[in-house]
């Protein structure tokens, strides 16, 4: 399987020499690995004029990045909404798949660094002028029926145990550096194991989601949500029991000490050596 890219093109609180804000593609891959140097991932960076935001500039811009990386990506992901249909037009007109997506963890980082080291530098910068991200907040889908009443369980391990991920027999799944996380290797990572005889369509079903995160909802009804996409989320279970409520609260704090990251793994039975799925995940802040 090829890269994945991640995506921003969007206004930088930079003002031209006619005072209209300056604009930016900014590309990185998608680590994909645990064992992915984050130093070895490809970037770009590009000022776009105001006068040329459009999806012709944004094709050539990526034209331009594809020759510089050498090979093409399989696949573009965007967090950004109100940009979908210019970024799916690029996308399109170079055959490249693009997908709304959270799971921009590089990207993320990127563009808090740039916001503090790179844009208060450039001529016209204006402080405070950062647009925010508008995310919409749907209610959260039910799974389809195909995919309810399974057997789930809280688990934990310990960042350093991730070091052996490579050697899992993972069948659909997707992992990042944890020095991205900053998490010494003693944290520890909380997650969800899912057990079910359909482990492999619920592992495909999950595989095209653009896995986000999982969360403790414990203001509507307390219940584990999975968010997906740009903006989509799905209710995974209904949480009655109170021992597995003090569980589920033990989980989301949990994850806020360890920045943010967790776990979602899939097997047939919990006997399995091998995962259906596998998916390492980060909450993150997009405002």
């Amino acid at each position: 399987m090829g890269s994945i890219w991640e995506l921003d093109f969007y206004s930088r609180p930079i003002l031209d020499e006619n005072h209209k804000k300056v604009w930016e593609l900014l590309v990185c891959q998608s680590p994909g690995d645990i064992r992915t140097k984050p130093e070895s991932l490809f970037r770009y960076a590009k000022y776009c004029p105001s006068t040329q935001v459009n999806s012709v500039w944004l094709r050539k811009a990526l034209e331009e990045a594809i020759e510089q990386a050498g090979e093409t990506p399989v696949k573009i992901r965007f967090f950004r909404r109100q940009m979908n249909n210019m970024i799916t037009k690029a996308c399109q007109d170079i055959s490249i798949p693009a997908q709304p997506s959270r799971r921009i963890l590089v990207l993320h980082q990127w563009l808090k660094q740039r916001m503090v080291e790179v844009y208060p530098q450039a001529p016209g910068y204006q402080e405070g002028t950062n647009p925010s991200v508008r995310l919409d907040n749907p209610l959260p889908q039910r799974l389809p029926d195909a995919l309810e009443g399974q057997q789930w369980v809280f688990v934990s391990l310990s960042a350093a145990e991730f070091a052996e991920m490579p050697e899992w027999e993972i069948g659909f799944g997707e992992a990042f550096p944890l020095e991205l996380a900053n998490i010494s290797p003693e944290t520890s990572i909380p997650g969800v194991l899912i057990f079910s005889p359909r482990a492999l369509p619920i592992a495909g079903w999950m595989s095209g989601l653009e896995l986000a995160c999982l969360n403790f909802d414990s203001q509507q009804g307390d219940r584990l949500i999975l968010e997906t996409g740009a903006s989509e989320s799905w209710i995974l279970a209904n949480i009655k029991n109170p021992q597995t409520l003090v569980k589920a609260q033990e989980y989301e704090k949990a994850k806020q000490q360890a920045n943010g990251v967790h776990f979602i793994g899939i097997q047939s039975d919990p006997q399995a050596d091998s995962f259906t799925g596998f998916w390492l995940l980060k909450d993150f802040n997009f405002a």
